[in-house]
């Protein structure tokens, strides 16, 4: 008999998971409450593993091609000067692949294109979620209720999901803003490079077209008034060093958020017939790259395990020790980087940055990447 899956939430692990249980020979139904998909957000990076895991998922190459391998790296201090740079070629000797940078709406449409018209719902809105599998949604032609032998809560930090099951979990603000924009096509070459000051950051993400994702951080309260976010941006980061003015200037959009994450990790990922994964789960800061990377881990290792009988409870040891320590240790990071304020310890920070050999310094954030999904036997 077939087995059936509801797959919460359709981001890059709700989707990737669906692929992966599809793969698996899973009957698979998607939920999601917007109405319609609109090409929106900003760019990430996908590290080795993730790469590998749309690897595993027959996906690796079509991402490939619509992303654009980073050549070299380092940080970078607001007048220019480097503190650490990757050599070129030195990731992928490390990890045997380089990490891609592209757009969100890219990789969200190579996911989306990977599954058979029908298997996601939009405009689905889901209001009860039971241990047994049973599933409540508001669909657009009215109250719905399915029952499904697994149930995926893949609905993000504000998870659905996760509240209904997991009442005590919310996430918390870290005292951080970000904005996030892409640029249209740019005209030089650039690096994948990290600027950072007293509270503030500035990254640089060159995109395949042409184009560049950035992100500014600062610290700050959640909320505050609101303003034209593009001038709030250049008013904060137009002394720094070019061309980060200019990426700002040549933007059209610029997206606005306050950093949010679950300080507290939660005891298991699994209730009855109900697993979460990606932000719904482990929701992270970004101060390590890993959050996209670590939902595509999640859904390769759900859709690996799932059909066994101890399959959650292989997917809740394999998944939440190392997902928490990712998240652990990208809150640190975010404290010892972006977030770090005295200006004694910004120093004493940029000083052990410029002794540090960079291949140490590569090793050392490389560990997180460097993770292979476990040989499967239903993801075929």
């Amino acid at each position: 008999m077939t087995r059936t899956a509801v797959v919460v939430g359709a981001g890059i692990g709700g989707l990737s998971a669906a692929i992966g249980l599809r793969r698996g020979g899973w009957d698979v139904t998607v939920l999601e409450r917007v109405a319609a998909f609109r090409p929106v957000g900003a760019g990430l990076v996908l590290q080795a593993n993730g790469l590998r895991c749309l690897d595993a998922l027959g996906l690796g190459e079509a991402v490939r091609m619509r992303g654009l391998a980073d050549a070299s790296a380092g940080t970078r201090r607001p007048d220019g000067r480097w503190l650490a740079r990757i050599p070129a070629g030195d990731l992928e000797r490390l990890l045997k692949t380089s990490a891609v940078g592209i757009h969100r709406a890219a990789l969200h449409e190579i996911l989306l294109g990977a599954l058979p018209a029908g298997t996601v719902l939009t405009g689905a809105q889901v209001t009860a979620v039971t241990a047994d599998g049973l599933v409540d949604y508001d669909g657009p032609s009215g109250p719905v209720r399915i029952a499904a032998d697994l149930v995926v809560g893949a609905d993000g930090i504000h998870s659905t999901v996760r509240r209904l099951m997991w009442p005590a979990a919310a996430p918390v603000h870290v005292g951080v803003r970000v904005w996030r924009g892409v640029t249209p096509p740019w005209d030089g070459d650039l690096a994948v490079a990290f600027t950072w000051d007293r509270g503030a950051e500035f990254g640089i993400v060159p995109l395949v077209d042409g184009r560049v994702y950035w992100f500014a951080a600062v610290n700050a309260v959640p909320g505050g008034p609101a303003g034209d976010d593009k001038a709030l941006v250049l008013h904060r980061f137009g002394g720094w060093h070019e061309p980060i003015p200019a990426l700002i200037a040549a933007t059209g959009t610029v997206l606005r958020d306050d950093l949010a994450c679950l300080d507290e990790p939660l005891p298991t990922y699994v209730r009855g017939r109900v697993a979460l994964l990606g932000d719904a789960a482990h929701a992270m800061t970004p101060n390590l790259g890993q959050g996209a990377n670590q939902a595509l881990e999640d859904a390769v290792v759900l859709a690996g395990v799932a059909g066994r009988p101890d399959g959650l409870a292989a997917y809740d040891a394999q998944r939440r020790p190392r997902s928490q320590q990712v998240a652990k240790a990208s809150r640190m990071m975010g404290r010892f980087g972006q977030q770090l304020q005295n200006p004694i310890a910004v120093a004493a920070r940029n000083t052990v940055m410029r002794l540090t050999p960079p291949r140490m310094a590569l090793r050392s954030m490389a560990r997180y990447a460097d993770w292979h999904p476990p040989a499967q036997t239903d993801l075929v």
